[in-house]
């Protein structure tokens, strides 16, 4: 026999698992397969639950004060008072479930309908537009050989302006050979002025010394 204390907590713990399991049915989505398994669950529970207050019953008419006897047994009607507005929440939740997913089953049927129109509308517009776009794709081919033919001459353009940019860079390559022609020419007679005008200075220097000597000879022959 399952003990006092323990029957109390399996029977508190059923309970509890019932009303979660109750409102999982309410909060269902479907579809009917997942709905029943749920209520299998609920059952199951509802059949564990009442085998807890029958054995409760059991032992609260085995026992041997009166007082004692008397509250087990208040305490099982309370019980089973419980146990039946936990079926009845549960037949609730099942038919607002059964309604959503009817209502759900009914939109997805209006939804198929208005899909198969709008297919249908689309296929009509489809054919629209495909002509509408050989239309475009010819204008576009048009356009296309147009840029084609511009851009070839743009190429030719381009061809024509390389060249004159390599001829136009051989031209300065050609120029700057001849300034650095030029600077290597200036550096040398900056060069050779400086040596001629030493050469000057040293000639000077030597004509004033010798002109100096013969005035020494003549003015002062005794020194």
């Amino acid at each position: 026999a399952v003990p006092l204390r323990v029957c109390h907590q399996e029977i508190v713990k059923f309970d509890l698992e019932i009303k979660a399991a109750v409102q999982d049915i309410r909060d269902c989505p479907g579809p009917l397969s997942a709905l029943t398994e749920l209520n299998a669950a609920v059952k199951e529970k509802f059949r564990h639950l009442r085998g807890r207050i029958q054995d409760l019953e059991e032992m609260a008419k085995e026992q041997d004060k009166e007082s004692e006897k008397q509250a087990l047994l208040r305490e099982v009607e309370n019980h089973k008072k419980q146990m039946l507005s936990n079926q009845a929440a549960w037949r609730k939740a099942n038919l607002a479930c059964k309604i959503a997913i009817d209502n759900s089953e009914k939109d997805q049927l209006l939804q198929g309908r208005d899909i198969l129109r709008q297919r249908k509308t689309t296929k009509e517009s489809l054919a629209e537009s495909a002509s509408n776009i050989t239309e475009s794709l010819m204008s576009i081919s048009r356009m296309m050989s147009q840029q084609v033919q511009q851009s070839e001459e743009t190429v030719q353009t381009l061809a024509n302006s390389s060249r004159t940019i390599l001829e136009a860079n051989e031209e300065f390559k050609s120029m700057s050979g001849t300034i650095q022609l030029g600077r290597k020419l200036i550096t040398k007679y900056n060069r050779r002025e400086l040596t001629d005008k030493l050469l000057i200075f040293l000639a000077l220097a030597l004509f004033l010394a010798t002109v100096l000597y013969i005035l020494k000879k003549r003015l002062f022959p005794f020194l």
